[in-house]
């Protein structure tokens, strides 16, 4: 991926949204219910959470990308602390998709 600022640009725009679910238990519980269709989980998070939300994305055949640190991934959100996101609009999910494999984000 070219820009990490990008990609936060849009996981703000997707908070501000409200298409976003973050924080480990509620992602888990989104994914559960079948509202997720994306999961961005953030390089520097637990080998624990990893494991368990790589797991959850195969049994669900959700989509799961390693990408950012948890600082970037919280401060493009707004919030504190948060290792796990899960993105809940299509639309948006396919446009990180295409960033995070070298598209461009373009408006």
């Amino acid at each position: 991926m070219k820009n990490n600022a990008n990609l936060c640009g849009l996981i703000g725009i997707a908070t501000k949204a409200g298409k976003i679910v973050c924080g480990t238990d509620a992602c888990l519980e989104q994914i559960h219910k079948g509202n997720v269709n994306l999961i961005l989980i953030a390089q520097d998070c637990s080998d624990r959470t990893k494991t368990k939300f790589n797991q959850v994305a195969k049994d669900f055949n959700v989509p799961i990308y390693t990408v950012l640190s948890i600082e970037e991934m919280s401060k493009a959100m707004g919030k504190q602390n948060k290792a796990v996101v899960g993105i809940k609009d299509a639309g948006f999910s396919n446009k990180i998709i295409n960033m995070i494999n070298g598209g461009e984000y373009i408006g």
